[in-house]
């Protein structure tokens, strides 16, 4: 009995839509980011490329099995305060001290749970662990990728507060899934090593909440132009017909952003290499030769959900 019911769990899990950028442009984020790395590297990422991309939204489906999930993509730091938070302190101890864990995780953890699980590829490079390597890499690209997204660091993500329901999916699947391979560019320059992993984090994060306004603001603008029969259209997915924002509406949305979504999935990129390669610097720049023949194999998500849960507290 027990054995159905997780084999039903988890095929509720890949029916359910995806968060973040969406599967689309995680991948696409995982996938770019190996080849802005040096070829000390490359000799060992490249040959896990699939693995890298194929599992850059593991992360994702994890949030229906493991509870403490949820809160390690996004902050809603508009809680608390404005910007630029000065009341919120960037030391997980301090932060807990003056808001306890309970209110941290409520809101969510995002960039405090990067530097943690930095130090854990970090000690992945210097225990010379392939599998940990790239699974904890891919993960590493799935959260970095959420940070960059404005809408993971604002209380409003879905417009739920606002009547904008969906302006979460259209900013960060709809925009890239139909943009993303006519008009983005994606060179970004080489990896390069970051001092600060907590700074350059909570960076990030500043700039996803300060572009928050204007992604709920000119969404709001559009719609108003738009009568409902011309905003949405009726598509198939998966072989069900469902309804999604339509084409023109995406493209006008994506024209009145500018280039935000194409930059910043574009230092989402660049980040992600350069977090890789940074843990790999701190851990003395380890030999990646003698690992480029071990490719990391699949599992299902089940066991890596189990396995996840074994390492919380490494």
């Amino acid at each position: 009995m027990h054995q159905i019911c997780w084999t039903i769990s988890l095929l509720t899990i890949l029916s359910l839509p995806a968060h973040g950028w969406g599967f689309f442009a995680h991948q696409r984020i995982n996938r770019l980011a190996v080849f802005t790395l040096p070829p000390d590297m490359l000799v060992f990422y490249k040959p896990n490329l699939e693995y890298l991309a194929t599992h850059a939204t593991d992360a994702d489906k994890r949030r229906y099995i493991i509870p403490e999930e949820g809160p390690r993509h996004y902050i809603d730091i508009d809680h608390y305060g404005q910007a630029p938070f000065p009341e919120l302190p960037h030391s997980w101890q301090e932060a807990v001290l003056r808001f306890t864990t309970d209110t941290l995780n409520r809101y969510g953890i995002l960039p405090w749970y990067i530097s943690q699980m930095m130090s854990r590829l970090t000690k992945a490079f210097l225990d010379n662990d392939a599998d940990r390597i790239i699974k904890l890499s891919a993960d590493i690209g799935h959260y970095v990728g959420d940070a960059h997204v404005p809408l993971h660091a604002c209380s409003n993500h879905n417009g739920q507060l606002t009547g904008q329901q969906g302006i979460h999916g259209l900013w960060e699947s709809s925009i890239p899934e139909l943009m993303a391979d006519r008009t983005f560019r994606y060179w970004t320059g080489k990896a390069h090593y970051v001092k600060d992993i907590s700074v350059n984090t909570w960076q990030i994060v500043l700039e996803s909440a300060m572009a928050a306004d204007t992604v709920l603001q000119l969404e709001k603008i559009l719609s108003n132009r738009y009568t409902s029969g011309r905003k949405f259209a009726y598509e198939k997915r998966n072989g069900k017909l469902v309804r999604n924002y339509a084409t023109a509406y995406v493209r006008s949305y994506h024209s009145m952003l500018g280039d935000m979504v194409e930059r910043r999935m574009r230092d989402a990129i660049n980040t992600t290499a350069s977090y890789w390669y940074t843990a790999w610097v701190n851990a003395g720049m380890p030999a990646l030769n003698k690992l480029q023949h071990c490719k990391v194999a699949d599992e299902p998500i089940g066991r890596m959900a189990t396995d996840m849960i074994g390492r919380q507290e490494d």
